[in-house]
């Protein structure tokens, strides 16, 4: 289920967020009381310096749609090319109603699209969730570059030993160690 944050209008969403997020509404987000909410399945978050708490419950259920191994195959699938159930159930070797049940979860959840063609249904990717899950990541992101390059400046630092064979495991070489 996705939490939603009610607003009267979309200027009403853009100018509480102001200049911290860029962001586009599903056309489905529309409640039947006419009140446009922002569904977590298609923000595009520039995410500020903080994070309101509905948009913490948008990333809690797109992280439990990824947990699952089976949804992020599927996603790993569909990367490639958009695909047809029979297809996804002989990559994944799943029955037919297991896989239809996943890919019902990554379609309400906003992680797929489908398309009918003729008699067969086309899933494809959807980015947009995807590139929420990047914008949360992002911070976490910038602080593993910054330990990796200062490790690296460290390293650049220390003075050449002279051999790139790793580190001594105590152990003597087999093609002539001492004996």
């Amino acid at each position: 289920m996705l939490a939603h944050r009610p607003a009267t209008s979309l200027r009403h969403i853009v100018a509480a967020w102001g200049q911290r997020s860029v962001f586009a509404i599903r056309p489905s987000a529309y409640r039947p009381e006419g009140v446009l909410a922002v569904g977590c399945g298609v923000l595009a978050v520039a995410v500020a310096a903080y994070m309101p708490e509905w948009l913490y419950s948008c990333m809690a259920t797109s992280f439990e749609v990824l947990a699952e191994p089976t949804r992020r195959r599927i996603l790993d699938l569909l990367l490639e090319r958009p695909r047809s159930v029979g297809e996804l159930v002989d990559h994944l070797r799943l029955s037919q109603p297991g896989t239809s049940k996943h890919l019902r979860v990554l379609r309400d959840s906003g992680f797929v699209r489908v398309r009918q063609d003729a008699q067969r249904r086309w899933y494809e990717i959807r980015p947009e969730p995807l590139a929420e899950v990047d914008a949360w990541l992002a911070p976490y992101r910038r602080l593993w570059e910054h330990h990796l390059d200062a490790l690296e400046r460290h390293l650049d630092t220390m003075p050449d030993t002279g051999h790139d064979s790793g580190p001594d495991t105590g152990h003597d070489d087999e093609r002539g160690g001492s004996s």
